[in-house]
């Protein structure tokens, strides 16, 4: 696969390093980690990465009202969702706010390894 730069997004920390560990070992860069929307917005304008992946339950602002903003300061990077079970219709209003793809916790590295080639084919 390409090298294509990652920004992960999530309030837990187990979840961003997890998260990071597996994209580090299928050869891409994480260039930031944030844990909320509004870092998650920092960083996508400091960064300006390829893909990010943002937690719908987070903190201060959530992944949904996150993604229209993200976006703004950094249009090329494509939005891949994290949710929990039960979170639906949450991750279809991200789907519909610009969010590209999304992945079910507790994720499989084959899972997130697929939305990754979804979201940049």
């Amino acid at each position: 696969m390409d090298k294509f730069s990652f920004v992960v997004v999530d309030d837990a920390v187990f979840m961003r390093t997890l998260l990071k560990k597996m994209l580090e070992e299928a050869g891409f860069s994480v260039l930031g980690q944030a844990s909320n929307g509004y870092e998650a917005i920092d960083e996508a304008k400091k960064c300006q990465p390829d893909i990010m992946t943002l937690d719908i339950t987070m903190p201060d602002m959530d992944g949904i009202k996150a993604v229209k903003e993200v976006l703004k300061v950094s249009p090329k990077t494509r939005i891949i969702m994290v949710s929990a079970m039960g979170q639906q219709s949450m991750v279809i209003e991200a789907i519909k706010l610009g969010a590209r793809d999304f992945v079910v916790k507790p994720f499989e590295k084959s899972r997130v390894l697929e939305a990754v080639k979804n979201v940049m084919s």
